[in-house]
This record gives structure tokens, sequence and C-alpha cells, in this order.
């Protein structure tokens, strides 16, 4: 190959090449290509990233703690990995080839190994390290391998400025798709291999591209198509990977599997029951969720015997709505979740419409998805009553919906003589996080009464009502007829806490210390998988 010097005002000497067919090519065009290699590995680098701590989330508790530690670990085997880097020698352009077919097929194949793996292995933390810091020394080996192959083609300033560019961008890409579009759309499964294969296509770029590649071209194009096709077939078969695993996961039938922007959902039955699980998660038996539910709303409506207008937080499914409407004296019924999937779901599922009795598609019920956060800060209006059916606290974006910061947001959307009911997990399992919940209420202004009921699903589950006065009575108003559960006799009895459900003191639960997420790991961790 003939090359011909060309100088450009303050450039190196950019070379004039030709192509396999005679054609002049410059240099440029394959900087530009490999620049181009930097936006779809950086952005491949971070969905693995993303992957791994979603899925350790998933798996092994929905916890701030697994995010955390996944990222920490990753970050740190792309810190080894590009220390790394400088060991390699010879052919560069040979070693990222190499390179983006391992990255393709350790990142790739990340999730449905790990899925597959969950239910058989006991050393499974181990193994999910193990893999994110492979993984992470490997990509983390990309960036540095580059700059090394394009120093002779800019100078080192605008070498540093253009890959990182590049490399941030396709960073913010990821960070913005992952949420959005590839989890609701494709799966944590299909989203890496995917993102595999594209590595793989990188690296075929690159030995088709470039004439340095000759050489070596017949040996790795072999390589190249066993890993594009056992990760497109895997692909093809994931959805039947994933039933595989939840299949192992769940004892009972998977009659529904779903991955939303923020949760996945999986619904199982057997000749008894449904269940609906959310990240793993038990989130009701169909056989028992009457007895929740009843305890969740009866008691606040017991005390507003005047109420019209409800608000409801969380509860997507529909059940506590179901109990509402047992009041005809309610004119209007507000419900807002933040999972579009999750009430959709159980507006349309014929299974689920009838078992909240198609509470979601009633006239007075009103049905809004969105941060409960967010939104109550700009709702301004009034309310006689607020169930709060959130999730467990098991981590901060959670957390911050069990703070004084969001309960005096509650205080001020209610009318007067208003009330809110909290669930507020479990008294005896964890009585520290039940007990900060009720502090917590007590903190932002509001009196308290805490009470439990058995849920044979859960065991003892606790609440707290609250209000601006502490006045309320079991008998001020008939309870609805029809009700599996609730007594006046069974009313009395939930305001007595034994021994070892007494109230504990904790600390408040704010914004800046999430108090009540430490409670509840350290509470529910003995009893995680």
């Amino acid at each position: 190959m003939v090359k011909e010097p060309v100088r450009r005002p303050g450039r190196k000497a950019v070379a004039v090449a030709s192509d396999a067919a005679g054609r002049p090519v410059a240099v440029e065009s394959q900087a530009a290509l490999l620049l181009g290699s930097v936006f779809v590995i950086a952005t491949c680098g971070l969905i693995y990233e993303l992957i791994a701590g979603t899925l350790a989330s998933y798996l092994l508790g929905d916890s701030v703690t697994q995010f955390s530690t996944i990222i920490g670990a990753y970050l740190f085997s792309m810190g080894i990995g590009s220390w790394l880097s400088r060991y390699l020698g010879g052919p560069l352009l040979k070693w990222f080839i190499r390179l983006e077919i391992l990255v393709g097929l350790v990142g790739g194949f990340s999730a449905p190994l790990l899925f597959v793996l969950f239910e058989y292995v006991t050393s499974f933390r181990l193994i999910l390290y193990a893999l994110v810091g492979l993984t992470g020394i490997l990509v983390g080996l990309e960036i540095p391998l580059l700059m090394r192959i394009l120093e002779n083609r800019y100078e080192f300033k605008d070498l540093v400025s253009r890959v990182f560019t590049f490399d941030y961008i396709g960073a913010l890409l990821a960070s913005l798709i992952f949420p959005l579009v590839l989890v609701p759309q494709l799966g944590l499964m299909r989203t890496s291999l995917l993102f595999g294969a594209l590595n793989v296509v990188v690296a075929g770029v690159a030995l088709f591209r470039f004439r340095e590649t000759r050489p070596y071209r017949r040996g790795f194009a072999g390589g190249l198509l066993v890993a594009l096709l056992a990760l497109g077939v895997t692909f093809v078969y994931s959805e039947r990977i994933q039933s595989y695993t939840e299949t192992l996961a769940f004892q009972d039938q998977v009659i529904y599997s779903k991955s939303t922007s923020y949760q996945r959902l999986v619904l199982t039955k057997n000749n008894r029951e449904l269940r609906l699980f959310l990240n793993g998660n038990l989130q009701f038996s169909s056989q028992d969720e009457y007895r929740y539910h009843e305890a969740l709303v009866h008691p606040l409506l017991q005390g507003l015997p005047d109420a019209r207008r409800i608000l409801v937080l969380g509860g997507g499914d529909g059940l506590a709505v179901r109990e509402l409407l047992k009041y005809p004296r309610l004119q209007q019924i507000r419900l807002v979740d933040l999972d579009p999937g999750m009430t959709q779901l159980f507006q349309r599922n014929e299974i689920l419409v009838q078992l909240n009795q198609r509470a979601l598609l009633a006239p007075k019920v009103e049905v809004i998805n969105g941060d409960a956060y967010q939104w109550i800060r700009q709702d301004t209006a009034h309310y006689d009553g607020i169930v709060v059916d959130f999730p467990d606290p098991g981590n901060y974006s959670i957390g911050k919906l069990y703070s004084t910061a969001f309960y005096r947001e509650l205080e001020r959307r209610l009318a007067p003589g208003g009330r809110v009911v909290v669930q507020s997990t479990s008294p005896y399992v964890a009585r520290q996080s039940f007990w900060c919940v009720a502090h917590t209420l007590a903190a932002a202004g509001f009196h308290t009464i805490p009470y439990h009921c058995y849920v044979p699903s859960f065991g003892e589950w606790g609440y707290v009502l609250a209000g601006r006065n502490a006045h309320w009575r079991p008998d001020a108003s008939p309870l609805p007829t029809g009700l599996r559960f609730l007594t006046p006799a069974t009313l009395r009895q939930m305001l007595y806490f034994p021994p070892d459900m007494a109230e504990v003191p904790t600390e408040i639960n704010q914004l800046n210390n999430q108090a009540l997420v430490r409670y509840f790991e350290e509470d529910w961790g003995p009893y995680s998988h």
C-alpha cells in the first residue's frame, strides 16, 4: 500500500491510502470509524453495568445496597482493565477485535446465565460478582486500547477530547434508553444479548474495514459468525429461557410475566390461588389478600362517615379501590400509581379484573400514572381520606415516600377532619421499621393509631392510621356488608400489640438520612434469599 503524506495546518500528517479496489481512502475515515466504535462500546459498557445492577436488585432484593455494590465493583474492575491494557502489545487492532468478541460474549450472555444459575447454585453472589468483575475488566480495556490505536492519527489533546466526548455521549444514550425503551420492550435478557451482538459487530467492522487485518481475517471471521449466531439464537429463544427460569424460581405455574420501566411483574397460578410478584417479592395472594385490603381500607372509612373524596397512592392492583367502592357515599376515588404496566394489567386482564371486581374501570375512579412524590407536591385538591399502599421501603426511591417531607405534603392535602392510613410492613418481623413509620408520621404532625392483623401469606402485618386528632372508635359507623374478615370485634383486637411487637424507639425517617431503609434491611435481611 502506497501512502502519501498530506500536510494540514496544526495537525499531524494524514496518510492517503488505497482500498482493496484501488480507490484512495483517507486514514481519517478509519479514525472516524474507530471514534464511532467508542460511542457504541461506551453505550454497551454502561448497559452491561445497568443490567447487572438491575438484575441483582431483581434476584437478591430491591435494595439500594445491591445496585450500589454492583456499580462499585464494576467501576473498580474497569480500573483494573485500564491498568492491564499496558501489557497488550503487538498488533493492537488484532487485540481490539479479540476484545470486542469477548466482551460481546461475556456481556451478552451475562443476564441469561445469571437468571438460569440463580436457582441452581448456593454461592450465587460469588458468581454474580465474578461475572461483573470479568465484564468490567474487559470493558476497562477497550478505551485505553482504542486510544493507543488512534494515537498516531490525532494530536494528544484532540485524541483525548474526541474519545471521551464520544464515550460520555454513549453513556448518556445508554442511561436514557435503558429504562425508557430497553427494559419495557426487550427485558434484561434480550437487552444484554442485543448489546453483546453490537460489540461483536464492532469487531466485524474493524476486521473488514482495515487492510492490516487481512493476514488474520479468515481466522477471525469464523469466530465472529459463531458468536453472532449464538447470541442471535439465544435472543430468539430468550422468552423460553425466561419462562424456564421463572418456573424454577416460582413454585406455581407462571401465567404472565412482563418487565416494565419500573419492575418485573410475574403472575402465578395453582389450584387454589393467584399470586402476583413484583421483582420477585410477593405482592398478594388471591387466597387471603382480602384480609390485607379490608384491614387497610375499612378502619380509615370507619372514622369518616361523611367522606366523599378519597386518594389512593400506590395500590395499582385496584384491590384497595375495590374495598372503597363498597361505600356508595364516595363520589370520587383518585388512584396514583407509578407504573402504567401495573394499572393496565389490572384493567385488561380478565382474571385480574374479576379479582378487583372491575374497580379500576368504575366511573367514579380516576387512574393517574406518575411519581407520587412529585405528583402530591403539585396537586391542589383536598381529600377526606388518603390510602397509602406503597411497596415496602427497600430502597431510597421508595423510602422517600415514608419520610417526614412526604407526610407533610399528605397533611396539606387533607380536608378538615381527614385521615391517612399507611401500610407499614410487619411489626413482628420488621419491628423497627414499623415503629419508625409510626414515629415519622407523628414527627410530621399527625396523631397516630398503629394497628395490625394476620395475613397468612405474610404473617403479622401493620398499618398506621393518622390524622389531626387521635379520636377513633371502631364502632363509629357500620361496616359494609359482605366483608370476609373485619368485624367490630376484630377491629378492636387489631389495636393490641403483644410484647414481641410492642413499641421500640427509632429514628425519624427524613430525606437526608433514610433511617427507615436501614431499619428495613436490618429487619428483613435474615429472611432474604
